[in-house]
């Protein structure tokens, strides 16, 4: 598969969000699709959560109902996400391509350096996070409570959290870039039964880009060119602009009617046997 693509910026729904990533990650272990850089916001804001976590125990489901925030299960791993006032990436890739490795954590570090050198070119100093966090901080609901190893950090705080799926010899990470931040606001759906987040706790942990930009260079399409200039520094390749193929708008809507439109999925993490796609 010649070439490398990029999707520009678009909103989306959040079961559709999902829905794409996972149909070009599907395409990149086939050998189908190339490696892909996407951007994207969510219409209406919604809230994701990790693969792993329980919706009955860490989401106000009632809230979300309540105030019409779409919840939706990540096909990655971590921790809740409210998806508000964001620049959404996502990064899809065989292993193979460029300098990434079968590991977790190599591949985190690539695409952090890509994305400094991104929000370098605003003028803007960042750095990632080199300790892991303690095993305290992980047992939260929340993914801004704390940064992870290799997360996007400025002056200390988190600003960009990243979640990873591997299989089949490919890889899928996405993250969120906060352009703006309410902490009171991504605290509504997200249940913490220890108490150990607050807002005052993510005033101090999380920080976000209009912090430290003119409101012109906060729009998320001149926002996503500047970080792909970023993408094309570190990888050395040059990203053709492009839209999902055929097969991958197909593989979309199956994905979405039988996998992200279902409660199953999204509460419990299991799609009904008689709708797993293969």
């Amino acid at each position: 598969m010649d070439g490398w693509r990029f999707i520009p910026y678009h909103k989306f729904g959040a079961f559709e969000n999902m829905a794409i990533d996972e149909a070009i990650f599907r395409g990149n272990q086939l050998g189908q699709s190339p490696p892909t850089l996407r951007f994207y916001g969510w219409d209406p804001p919604a809230l994701s959560v990790g693969y792993f976590q329980d919706v009955d125990q860490e989401v106000d489901v009632g809230y979300c109902r309540k105030n019409r925030v779409d919840i939706v299960r990540r096909p990655t791993g971590g921790k809740a996400v409210f998806h508000d006032r964001e620049l959404t990436y996502s990064f899809i890739s065989s292993e193979k391509q460029g300098p990434f490795t079968p590991g977790v954590l190599g591949t985190y570090l690539v695409i952090s350096r890509c994305i400094l050198k991104g929000i370098a070119g605003l003028g803007i100093a960042a750095e990632v996070a080199q300790d892991s966090p303690s095993v305290e901080r992980v047992n939260t609901a929340h993914c801004f409570s704390f940064p992870s190893r290799y997360e996007i950090l400025i002056a200390g705080k988190k600003v960009c959290g990243s979640a990873q799926t591997r299989a089949n010899g490919a890889f899928l990470q996405h993250g969120s870039l906060l352009l703006c931040f309410d902490p009171a606001k991504a605290l509504c759906a997200i249940r913490d039964r220890r108490g150990r987040v607050t807002e005052d706790t993510l005033r101090e942990a999380v920080t976000y880009l209009g912090a430290y930009l003119p409101e012109g260079q906060t729009d998320p399409e001149y926002l996503s060119g500047v970080l792909k200039a970023g993408f094309e520094d570190i990888l050395r390749v040059e990203f053709v602009e492009g839209r999902l193929t055929p097969e991958e708008e197909a593989l979309r809507d199956k994905l979405l009617t039988d996998k992200y439109l279902s409660g199953q999925w999204n509460r419990e993490g299991r799609v009904p046997a008689k709708d797993r796609i293969s």
